[in-house]
């Protein structure tokens, strides 16, 4: 049975044994339903006495070390350790979060308190500076932080009488805050003569500014505002570690294992001393007191609870218990009954009763133990002890039968044969010692294989095996009971074993993840009957396989709650319960186990929500039973949008070469063209791999981007206006309910969000700091104050902002995998959903946090690959379109029903007043009722039924299709091909705007006479457009392979385009027919030209570094020019058509003699002269200013000459499209430089008579004009180009005062040492010259 995915049964949380009393105080608190709330290892625990029963608070992932109650008694806040570790606050009767605070504090927080009226809460850090931070703890805010002490701090507290005070204590002082706004301010206890400074362990507030204190020498010391008035000496005899103040008093609990109670002037009421009590025992220290009208809670430090009835004070009830500190690692269960042994480092063995949840026995033995067993018939216990002997006790009264010391190391396991005659010894000298039961354990074998330490063993069914796996990983076998090793494969094949709890071996291969250390594993469980196992491990977790396991990387489901490593587990034995101990939190966990068909039953009950789903997550590695993602998925979920450099570097890399700045700036620098150019009309959709990004404003115009820019198309003057905030691609786009706003999200290293106005274009927010490499999805809430995004960081961060101000609201790791939508709930803005690959989870708020529940299926299948999502017409009502092609329909988080809507992925979806419409990537648009179960309307988006009026022609029929959106008596959509079409309800399609399709675009030619250019793409097309007013595509053909380059010839009837894989066509220009087509090259052809005048000469660069001429008339090749060292990139001719000029990878220029291809050599002064029929090249002195600063990062990849030779515009690797005077001499020449392709611009043109620039973005698909504007047309225009990188000093932007200003530096007196020697002595110490009076 190889199947590797999870168990269908799973594990339920039952019971918890022990309280954390070491290293914790004041942790233990009456809640308001009169239940008792403490912790335990990584879980909040809700104990309620009268019915014997525990509830789970699960958020935490690390162990849990400070508690605070708030004052309503309801809510409880905890904090953790941890990397990054934070507060929960939740509530005590529905053990659900409340609050997530985070992203403060590091290493740990060890104190928290609420305040008066419970709305802020104060925590203090583990850091070396012990931060002490307020927050309002609802909106999961922080309001103020400082420094709390050089040293640890014990205990914090509000002043209950005066507002905004604090008094915090810990390692010898005392600190008396207070907040004003948002700062903090502390003021020290002064001891003065009154008593010795020294640690203050506890402390509880007063009226009339009085503090109470308890110290380390068991002293109380008291406190009147900042000084110390009295003490009472003696109060305890030692420590004083907790102090809870109530109505009647003060109750004080000290190391010394007493309880004291104090009325409200602390004088002394009475004492308990627990050690004289029945239960009581030597070195009883207490950790936590609370005092609630007549009852006492007492939690100690040996991890037991007490709870004291105040008028029968001598007969505490023990309610808790559990093993003290030290490592506990021995776990046995009873063969018969329902019980669990424990022994840990604290020398003692525990007998639990899994059906009482109490202990029921327990003995303490000389030396700490390390491994338990229960002989078959469950008379005998076997302890095997630290230093290498073994002790048997009868289970029935732990009365012992033997103690047996032959080894001097750890004995780590220890098992009984199944028909009860042997014992197994495995010990850390690697050999495992086999004992005969009857003959008072004589010793009557030895297992000498291994190399390393004994970890697990087990006996075949009929005793005559045993297996054994060792610290190296290595499993053996030897026959029972000699001890000899068995290596013959033959006589292993049949063994039936009678347990398995061996971490190697084929059945258990599918435990470990497939790449991973050995020993990180530390007990397996097998249930032969259930055909599952149970593991624990280093990291905390329980986790639940299938048994046999025999695939790496099998699936799993996990359970969180030990806090470090889980040292073991065994099922009990009628595999009712699975019982699980911790190391170092010492806990031991009973989990119910629950069977497949009781889930069923218990699907009603809403799965328990935590941070960390615990009922059972997925696991890491791939599920096997997922289908094949969709092609177009596949892709896209390939795409990465890393950058090498990203625009934010750009001011550092310009630091960076500092040197060659000075050495520019002392040249004399050509200015900045005066001349500049305008953003006038975008071709382009971003379709390919984003989805829903298309919508119509209020005013009827259509908002979408492509690049980096978003574009305001009017569809009835075909114009565009555009905003350009963003410097590199938008990934998403979302509109505000009102229909005025949007919201963009960009590529960066901190990525940042625009939220701007489609009216006036411009920004109202920019958000940043809290998405790394880009954002992919934003979304508006219902009321338009909020917006959530989400990252493409590795943890696909989601954020809620409140928008208007800037600020983060909550944050939450998303998912591994690609998020692909968020959506905020219209009806509770405090609840959204996210969707991508195998991915549907329901998050609410909770603070500064948000808490995710997966999507529950049920039985209803598996969770699918969801590409869009919408809210319906309830709050509970959710939609998820998957890539299969089906509807979701989700109520709360569960799956009710799937609905199929298209062929292949649903991409998009918008929900209406009154149904749906969705869309999909069989290129149909479906219109739904409000319950998605009938389909109104389809419409097929085909070529037929475009309508007249279309601004370009469809590629192709029923294209995929990635965005919907509704309005104004239309349908709008989007498509992947990068086309934006509006349907009308009866039918006819107008294809509105159009780019290429996903590749990346570099061929560009513009028409010698008329308003026309052509582009060629890897996306296979070519294409012709109109570059006057009416800005649509006049003509398409589909080619055989991409291309690279294309080029008109100059009575602009033929057009040569050079393809991808070597050969080249030319077409006619009109039809786009062919006229002739050659392959001479195997490599990409990387630039073609006409010859000027006649167009007689064709010349054909290729990357394989040959340029060939060719003859057009007879249509021969004449010429190959040779000598290139690597690919060629740019060619020009000279006015006579008999030079040409070559650009080379390699920076080389050169330049060959037309028609046969010979190589000339021309010194720079004379190439200026020569009269260029264009010029294209980027190399050469008259273009050596255009190369930036930092040439090494980037490229400039292509450069267009104005016709009267005045102005060079040059594109760059950065996406920049640059204008400089011509010739560009010196260099680092100024320039203008404009934003609005996103990488690389790939190609420049100016058109024949100069108006427009023509320029293509390679990867970012789009075609983008500018209009050209000379000197003095300047309106006032938003970002009409950034100036150049540097600023020399003679361009007088400095006056001398300014530059001195400028230049000084400002250090800090204190820390700087001191530079001018000093002679004499100074005047306060000289002698002074005596008065005349003193003469």
């Amino acid at each position: 049975m190889a199947d590797r995915s999870a168990p269908s049964c799973h594990l339920r949380l039952e019971w918890v044994y022990g309280y954390r009393g070491h290293q914790c105080r004041n942790n233990l608190y009456y809640t308001a339903a009169k239940e008792i709330v403490y912790f335990v290892a990584g879980v909040g625990v809700v104990y309620s006495p009268r019915e014997h029963r525990q509830k789970f608070y699960l958020g935490h992932q690390d162990d849990i070390i400070s508690l605070a109650l708030h004052p309503e008694r309801v809510l409880v806040a905890t904090g953790q350790v941890g990397k990054e570790p934070y507060i929960c606050v939740w509530d005590s009767y529905t053990v659900q979060t409340v609050s997530v605070l985070k992203d403060v504090h590091t290493h740990g927080i060890a104190c928290l308190a609420f305040d008066l009226d419970g709305q802020r809460l104060v925590s203090v850090g583990l850091d070396s500076k012990n931060t002490v931070c307020v927050w309002d703890w609802r909106k999961g805010k922080l309001l103020s932080m400082a420094p709390g002490h050089t040293d640890r701090i014990f205990d914090i507290s509000w002043d209950l009488y005066q507002p905004n005070k604090l008094v915090s204590c810990g390692v010898k002082h005392i600190k008396f805050w207070s907040l004003c706004g948002n700062s903090l301010t502390p003021k020290r206890g002064v001891f003065g003569k009154t008593g010795d400074l020294q640690t203050i362990l506890c402390l509880a507030c007063a009226r009339d500014e009085v503090t109470y204190s308890g110290a380390l020498n068991g002293d109380i010391y008291v406190w009147k505002g900042i000084n110390l008035v009295r003490t009472i000496q003696g109060a305890h005899a030692a420590g004083i570690f907790s102090m809870n103040a109530c109505e009647e008093g003060f109750a004080t609990g000290g190391r010394d294992g007493c309880v004291r109670l104090w009325d409200l002037n602390f004088k002394p009421i009475t004492v308990i001393d627990l050690r004289e009590t029945d239960q009581g025992y030597k070195g009883l220290s207490v950790r936590s007191v609370c005092w609630r009208g007549d009852h006492i809670l007492v939690g100690t430090q040996d991890s037991e609870i007490f709870e004291i009835v105040v008028h029968e004070r001598n007969k505490p009830f023990l309610i808790m218990q559990g093993h003290c500190e030290g490592e506990l690692w021995a776990l046995a269960v009873h063969p018969t009954k329902p019980l669990a042994m424990t022994g840990s480092d604290d020398r003692s063995v525990r007998i639990w009763s899994l059906i009482d949840h109490a202990l029921i026995a327990r003995c303490n033995m000389e030396e700490p133990i390390r491994c338990a067993a229960v002989s078959t018939d469950g008379i005998h216990l076997a302890l095997g002890m630290k230093d290498g002997s073994f002790t048997v006790l009868r289970v029935r009264d732990m009365t012992e039968v033997v103690h047996i010391k032959d080894r001097k190391e750890a004995i780590h396991e220890l098992k009984y044969s199944p028909d009860g005659n042997f014992l197994a010894v495995g010990s850390n000298d690697s050999s495992v010692d086999i004992y005969g039961v009857v003959q008072r354990y004589k010793k009557v074998g030895e297992c000498i294989g291994s190399l390393s330490f004994i970890t697990h063993m087990d006996w075949s069914s009929d005793s005559k095996y045993l297996q054994t796996n060792d610290g190296n990983g290595k499993r053996l076998f030897y026959r029972m009971p000699s001890g000899k090793e068995v290596t013959n494969k033959e006589e292993l094949k049949g063994i039936q074993w009678a347990s398995w709890t061996c971490v190697s071996g084929l059945e258990v291969n599918g435990i470990w993840p497939k790449y991973s250390d050995i020993n990180d594993i530390n007990s397996v469980d097998a249930n032969f009957i259930g055909q599952v196992m149970v593991t624990a491990d280093d990291y905390g977790i329980v986790k639940l396989f299938r048994y046999p396991c025999l695939r790496k990387g099998a699936k799993f489901k996990k359970y969180l709650g030990h806090s470090a490593h889980v040292t073991n587990v065994r099922w009990s034995h009628d595999h009712q319960w699975v019982v699980s101990i911790g190391g170092a939190d010492h806990s031991v966990f009973q989990w119910k186990f629950v069977p497949d068909r009781k889930l069923k039953d218990s699907l009603h009950i809403a799965p328990q929500e935590s941070l960390v789903d615990s009922n059972s997550d997925e696991s890491d590695s791939d599920q096997s039973d997922v289908p094949e993602l969709d092609s177009e998925i596949e892709q896209e979920t390939q795409i990465t949008y890393r950058r090498q450099v990203y625009k934010e570097d750009l001011p550092q890399l310009k630091e960076q070469c500092k040197e060659k700045r000075k050495s520019a700036a002392s040249k004399r620098r050509e200015r900045a063209p005066g001349n500049s150019i305008r953003l006038h009309f975008v071709h382009g959709y971003r379709g390919y791999d984003c989805r829903s990004n298309l919508f119509y404003t209020q005013t009827g115009e259509i908002v979408y981007h492509v690049a980096a820019v978003g574009v305001v198309y009017n569809r009835q003057q075909n114009t565009q206006r555009f905003y350009l905030g963003h410097d590199d691609d938008i990934l998403c786009l979302a509109i505000h309910p009102l229909k005025d706003y949007v919201a963009t999200g960009q590529v960066g290293r901190d990525s940042s969000i625009h939220i701007w106005d489609t009216e006036t274009i411009k920004p109202l927010s920019v958000l940043k700091g809290y998405h790394q490499y880009g954002v992919c999805a934003v979304d508006f809430s219902a009321d338009g104050k909020r917006l959530a995004s989400v990252g493409i960081d590795d943890n696909h961060t989601v954020v809620l902002w409140d928008w208007k101000k800037g600020e983060k609201l909550s944050a939450v790791r998303g998912s591994k995998d690609k998020i692909f939508v968020v959506k905020i709930n219209p009806y509770m803005p405090d609840k959204l959903i996210t969707v991508g690959i195998k991915h549907m989870k329901f998050w609410r708020r909770a603070g500064g946090g948000l808490i995710g529940r997966k999507g529950c299926i049920g039985a209803l299948g598996r969770t699918d690959t969801m590409m869009c999502a919408v809210y319906g017409w309830t709050e509970e009502m959710a939609f998820s379109g998957t890539s299969t092609g089906d509807v979701c329909i989700w109520r709360d988080v569960f799956l009710i029903k799937t609905v199929k809507a298209h062929d292949g992925p649903v991409f998009s979806m918008h929900a209406l007043e009154k149904g749906f419409v969705t869309g999909g990537k069989d290129g149909v648009v479906a219109l739904w009722d409000d319950t998605f179960e009938r389909c109104l309307k389809t419409y097929a988006i085909k070529r037929a039924a475009l309508a007249p009026g279309s601004k370009g022609l469809l590629l192709e029929d029923n294209p995929s299709i990635r965005a919907i959106s509704l309005g104004h008596g239309h349908i709008l959509v989007g498509t992947k091909n990068g086309e934006i079409l509006e349907v009308d309800k009866s039918g006819p399609i107008t294809l509105l705007v159009q780019g290429h399709m996903e590749g990346e675009v570099w061929g560009l030619a513009t028409h010698p006479h008329l308003p026309i250019c052509a582009t060629v793409s890897d996306d296979k097309t070519l294409r012709i457009w109109d570059l006057s007013p009416s800005h649509c595509m006049l003509a398409v053909r589909k080619l055989k392979k991409g291309g690279r380059c294309c080029c008109f010839s100059p009575d602009g009837k033929a057009l040569a385009v050079g393809l991808n894989d070597g050969s080249f066509l030319i077409v006619n220009a009109d039809t786009l027919e062919d006229l002739v087509s050659f392959q001479h090259r195997k490599d990409v052809i990387s630039e073609i030209r006409f010859s000027p005048g006649a167009g007689k000469y064709l010349a054909v660069a290729s990357c394989d570094n040959f340029v060939d001429i060719y003859n057009v008339m007879s249509s021969k090749r004449v010429g190959i020019c040779k000598g290139a060292s690597s690919y060629i990139t740019h060619m020009d001719w000279d006015i006579r058509g008999k030079l040409l000029q070559v650009n080379t990878g390699a920076k080389e220029q050169l330049f060959f003699e037309a028609p046969r291809g010979k190589k000339q050599t021309i010194p720079s002064l004379e190439v200026e002269k020569i009269g260029w029929a264009s010029w294209t090249s980027v190399l050469g002195s008259c273009c050596e200013g255009i190369w930036p600063i930092i040439g090494e990062v980037t490229d400039v990849t292509a450069s267009c000459l104005t016709s009267d030779s005045k102005v060079l515009a040059t594109g760059d690797d950065f996406g920049f499209v640059k204008l400089f005077r011509y010739p560009a001499k010196g260099k680092f020449g100024k320039f203008k430089r404009y934003v609005a392709h996103s990488t690389h611009v790939t190609n420049v043109r100016w058109t024949y008579d100069d108006s427009l620039l023509v320029t293509v973005g390679g990867a970012d698909t789009s075609l983008m004009l500018w209009t050209y504007e000379m000197e003095g047309h300047r309106d006032s225009r938003q970002c009409d180009s950034e100036e150049s990188d540097l600023d020399s000093e003679e361009d007088g932007g400095y006056d001398s005062d300014v530059t001195r200003e400028n230049e000084i530096n400002y250090t800090i007196k204190a820390l700087s040492t001191n530079i001018r020697p000093m002679f004499g002595i100074k005047p306060h110490l000289q002698q002074k010259e005596p008065t005349l009076d003193e003469r």
